[in-house]
Order: C-alpha cells, then sequence, then structure tokens
C-alpha cells in the first residue's frame, strides 16, 4: 500500500460524524495519530469508519465491542489514545 492510497482530506470529513460526541473523539484521534499509523491500521480506521454512529457510539464508550476483531483493536487503539 502506498500512501496515496490513504485521502486524507476525505477520511478527515468521513471522522465527521452525526453525533457530536463522535466528533470530539475521532477527529482529534485522526489529527493527531492518523499520519503516523502504519498502512494497515489506516486501513483498519477507514473500515472502522464505515460503521453506524450508534455502533461507534457504543464501542467507544465501552459498551460491547465489534465482532470484527481487528475493529475491537482499532477502538482500543483509539482508546487508549484518547483517555486522559
Amino acid at each position: 500500500m502506498t500512501e496515496q492510497r490513504f485521502n486524507e482530506k476525505r477520511i478527515r470529513w468521513t471522522c465527521r460524524r452525526g453525533m457530536l460526541e463522535l466528533d470530539v473523539i475521532l477527529i482529534p484521534f485522526f489529527e493527531r495519530y492518523f499520519s503516523s499509523m502504519d498502512d494497515e491500521l489506516k486501513a483498519t480506521f477507514v473500515r472502522l469508519l464505515e460503521e453506524a454512529d450508534p455502533d461507534l457510539f457504543n464501542w467507544l464508550m465501552g459498551h460491547g465491542q465489534p465482532e470484527d476483531e481487528a475493529l475491537a483493536a482499532m477502538i482500543r487503539y483509539i482508546n487508549e489514545r484518547i483517555k486522559p
């Protein structure tokens, strides 16, 4: 995979969700960490953004986790970095 595969402007726009609670997690996470992630993590993050807002919210708040282990690992990766 090459860096060009990931259109960062489009991904940042996709981080903007229908829920403010998600915006305040996903946008800062993207801005701080996306560029330093390897291509596999980037691809997983992009896949995570395809999920429905209620699911993302629940997973990020610790109410369950995705069945897909890669997405579950991404949720943990995000939570480890956004929690004070």
